[in-house]
């Protein structure tokens, strides 16, 4: 029989309650610390698609700690990989082809007869913000002291080439120098005591492709848990960017060595790519977690460097790519079929468990628009062309790498931007 209610049982049923209140308000406590604590770590993750413009969205750093070298912040709700390309002939461009003289022959394309120069002049715009200017004097106090270092492939080597031709001029003659060590690049700037460097590893991982002259090789293999072999070599940097995605694009499998290089027999197995790529991804961010101080040191990544290959994607010609092309492509929801998005959602899916925070440079969808901005045939060619090659200018045009000063200023403005108002 069910008890009748009394005084006694509610003022019973009242101690007991006040009894497990400090246990569920320590609780609720404890859920609303780790809402706050991770709720925006690496919120809208890559692997998340804008329904709008079907664009991957960035990283959000972790908020509840001052990242190094921060000075400020940006606006709230102010995406700056959200935006549109505007002309400038007033500010752009950021420093003459001529007058930086660490240019790889690759990427001058003035030098080599390319006849306009309205690639040059366009300046990114974010809607809702604006993309702060990129100060030289305050990047070089900032590393005064210290090591930066780009690691990755020939598309990060042109945004650490980028990065010295902004900074350089600031820099008396005889206080500054280049140097090549194998695989590593370094630009001293003596009066800083400061380095920025480039390491050519493309994979990240060890692999059959390591060899910062002799690395065209169709048949690519990576070595699983070699992440140390390149990694020991970036110990002690203070600021670092990561990248690595197109020696990766040789078709849908990818070939992984367990075991060594020197083995007289090999234990090769194939992947999927997008698991490969994984596997670098993890090995990347476990190598970050051991070997920098999340109180002092930047981890960045950037994300992939679209090519224009196929003039058929924005609506040309096929079999036609970027040769000629001197115009953007307007279409806000543009994504070139060279860029994988199962990839980019890899990215997204390993980062978003990241113990330690990673700023994202999501240059995909803003590089996207610019095929007009490549090198095509204006660059050095280090084989002599053929008679049919001659004849027909579209079959070694570079549609992958990008003319200096250009496109990948802007990805350091947007380096300069997340590493001082992240």
């Amino acid at each position: 029989m069910k008890q009748p209610f009394t005084a006694s049982s509610s003022s019973s049923s009242l101690i007991r309650k006040a009894r497990l209140s400090p246990y569920l308000f320590t609780l609720l406590a404890f859920i609303v610390f780790v809402a706050i604590l991770y709720g925006e770590d690496f919120v809208c993750l890559l692997g998340q698609l804008d329904p709008n413009v079907d664009r991957l969205a960035t990283i959000t750093e972790k908020r509840w700690e001052k990242l190094p070298f921060s000075i400020g912040k940006a606006p709230d709700g102010c995406d700056l990989f959200s935006g549109r390309w505007v002309w400038d002939d007033s500010t752009r461009p950021l420093y003459e082809e001529s007058e930086c003289p660490y240019i790889q022959p690759q990427l001058t394309c003035q030098e080599h007869g390319r006849p306009d120069k309205d690639y040059q002049y366009w300046r990114w715009q974010p809607y809702g913000c604006d993309l702060p200017s990129f100060n030289a004097t305050l990047m070089l106090e900032t590393l005064r002291g210290k090591r930066m270092m780009f690691v990755g492939d020939s598309l990060n080597r042109g945004q650490y080439v980028s990065m010295v031709c902004l900074l350089h001029r600031l820099i008396p003659e005889g206080q500054k120098s280049m140097e090549t060590f194998d695989s590593l690049t370094v630009f001293t700037a003596k009066e800083y005591n400061a380095t920025i460097e480039f390491y050519w590893a493309p994979f990240l991982l060890e692999s059959n492709s390591d060899n910062a002259i002799v690395h065209r090789i169709s048949d690519r293999i990576v070595r699983k848990g070699s992440i140390n072999k390149h990694g020991k070599n970036w110990k002690g940097v203070d600021i670092i960017v990561f990248n690595t995605y197109l020696w990766w694009m040789t078709g849908l499998k990818m070939k992984v060595l367990h075991g060594s290089f020197e083995d007289e027999t090999k234990d090769i197995i194939e992947l999927s790519t997008e698991d490969a790529y994984r596997m670098a991804m993890k090995s990347m961010l476990r190598w970050v977690r051991k070997n920098m101080d999340r109180k002092k040191t930047r981890v960045f990544f950037t994300s992939m460097s679209p090519s224009h290959g196929k003039s058929i994607d924005w609506g040309g010609e096929a079999g036609l790519n970027c040769f000629n092309e001197t115009t953007l492509i307007n279409n806000a929801t543009y994504w070139g079929s060279d860029c994988r998005k199962s990839i980019m959602e890899v990215i997204g899916d390993v980062f978003r468990k990241s113990k330690f925070p990673i700023s994202f440079l999501n240059i995909t969808q803003l590089s996207n628009y610019r095929k007009d901005a490549h090198t095509s045939i204006h660059k050095k060619q280090w084989n002599p062309l053929t008679p049919e090659q001659i004849a027909n200018p579209v079959s070694y045009a570079d549609c992958v790498h990008w003319c200096l000063p250009g496109l990948q200023d802007t990805w350091n403005e947007l380096l300069f931007a997340k590493l001082f108002y992240p």
